[in-house]
C-alpha cells in the first residue's frame, strides 16, 4: 500500500482522537439525562450496526456472508470486543473522571503482551516489558495509590474489565482481520453486540423514556438543552461512524504502527475535553501519570509482541499478534 499523504495521515488520525475525546464526555450528558450504560451500549451498537449494514451491502455485498468457521470468533468478538467493552466503558466514565476512565481502559495492550507471554509462549522484547512497567508506574500516579482520593471501585473494575474485554477485541480481532475487510468485521462486531443486548435486555423491557426528555449538556454548556435522542445520535454518528471511517482513511498514507501510537492521544485528549467541557480536573500528578501512561504504552506498542519459541507457529502468520488494524481505533 503506497503512503500517499502521510501529513494527511496524521490528521485524519488526530481528528479522529478528537472525536472520540468528545464522545466520552457526550457519553457523559447522555449517561446524566438518565439512559443505563447497558441502554447506551446497546443504542451505539444498534444504531452504526444499521449504518454500517448498508455501507457494506452497497461497497461490498459479499462480505455479508458468514462461514461456520468464523462464526465462534464473531460472536466472542461481538460479545467482549463490542457489547461487553462498551457497556463496561460507560459505567467506568459514568463513575470516573473521564480521563481516568480512559487510562484504565488503554491498559489494553498490556495486557495483550502479558497474554501472549503466559498463554501464547511468546518470548516478550525486553522494550515491551520496559513499557509495561513504565504504564503501571504512570497508573499508580494516576490512582494516586499513597493517598484516598476516593475513587469509585465499581468504576475502576469497570475500567479494568474493560481493558480485558478491549484485549479480547485485539486478539480475536487480529485473527479475523487476515480473511475480512475492515469495514465488514466492523459491522458483524457490532450486529452481534447489538443481538447479544437484545436477548440480554429485549427491547420492550428496556426504558427509552429518557431519549424524549430535555437535557443540559453539562459543565459551561449547562444552560444548554438539548433532546437526549440527539446526543445518542451524536455518539452513534460523529463518535463511532465517522471516528472509525477516518482511521481506516488514515492507513492510506500512514502505517499501522503509527496509526496506533498517534491514537494514544486520546486519553490525555479525552481528559482535556473534559476539563474544558465538564470541569473534571486532574491533579498535577495524575496529569503526569497520565502522560507515563501513554509513554509506557507507546514502547510497548513499538517494541511489539515478540517472537514465539521454537517449534511454535508465528503469530502473526496465525492471526494471534495484537491487532493491527484499523483497529487502532478501539470500540469504545
Amino acid at each position: 500500500m503506497s503512503r500517499q499523504n502521510p501529513a494527511r495521515g496524521v490528521a485524519y488520525v488526530v481528528l479522529a482522537a478528537v472525536f472520540f475525546s468528545v464522545n466520552a464526555s457526550m457519553s457523559k450528558v447522555a449517561l446524566e439525562a438518565g439512559l443505563d450504560p447497558s441502554v447506551l451500549a446497546a443504542l451505539r451498537s444498534t444504531g452504526a450496526a444499521l449504518i454500517l449494514l448498508v455501507a457494506v451491502a452497497v461497497i461490498a455485498p459479499r462480505q455479508l456472508r458468514i462461514g461456520l468457521r468464523e462464526l465462534p470468533f464473531l460472536l466472542v468478538l461481538g460479545v467482549a470486543g463490542g457489547a461487553l467493552v462498551q457497556w463496561l466503558y460507560f459505567t467506568a466514565i459514568d463513575r470516573l473522571p473521564v480521563g481516568i476512565a480512559l487510562l484504565l481502559e488503554f491498559t489494553a495492550p498490556a495486557m495483550v503482551a502479558l497474554f501472549s507471554w503466559a498463554v501464547l509462549r511468546q518470548r516478550i522484547r525486553r522494550q515491551t516489558w520496559l513499557g509495561i512497567g513504565v504504564a503501571l508506574i504512570g497508573l499508580a500516579l494516576v490512582a494516586q495509590v499513597w493517598t484516598d482520593i476516593g475513587l469509585d471501585a465499581v468504576g475502576v473494575l469497570a475500567g479494568f474489565g474493560a481493558a480485558a474485554c478491549l484485549a479480547s477485541y485485539y486478539l480475536v480481532g487480529s485473527r479475523m482481520s487476515g480473511s475480512r475487510d475492515s469495514l465488514s468485521l466492523t459491522f458483524f462486531m457490532f450486529a452481534f453486540a447489538a443481538l447479544f443486548w437484545a436477548v440480554a435486555q429485549p427491547w420492550w423491557t428496556v426504558d427509552l423514556a429518557p431519549l424524549g426528555r430535555e437535557t443540559s449538556l453539562l459543565g459551561v454548556f449547562d444552560t444548554v438543552s438539548v433532546p437526549a435522542w440527539s446526543t445518542v445520535l451524536w455518539i452513534v454518528v460523529f463518535g463511532t461512524i465517522v471516528a472509525y471511517g477516518l482511521n481506516l482513511a488514515a492507513l492510506r498514507h500512514i502505517s499501522p504502527t503509527a496509526c496506533g501510537v498517534i491514537g494514544m492521544c486520546e486519553p490525555v485528549g479525552s481528559a482535556v475535553v473534559a476539563w474544558v467541557w465538564l470541569g473534571q480536573s486532574l491533579s498535577a500528578a495524575q496529569v503526569v501519570g497520565g502522560l507515563v501512561v501513554l509513554a509506557g504504552i507507546a514502547l510497548a506498542e513499538i517494541g511489539g509482541t515478540g517472537t514465539p519459541p521454537e517449534g511454535q507457529p508465528d503469530p502473526v502468520a496465525t492471526g494471534l499478534a495484537p491487532l493491527s488494524p484499523e483497529a487502532a481505533a478501539a470500540p469504545h
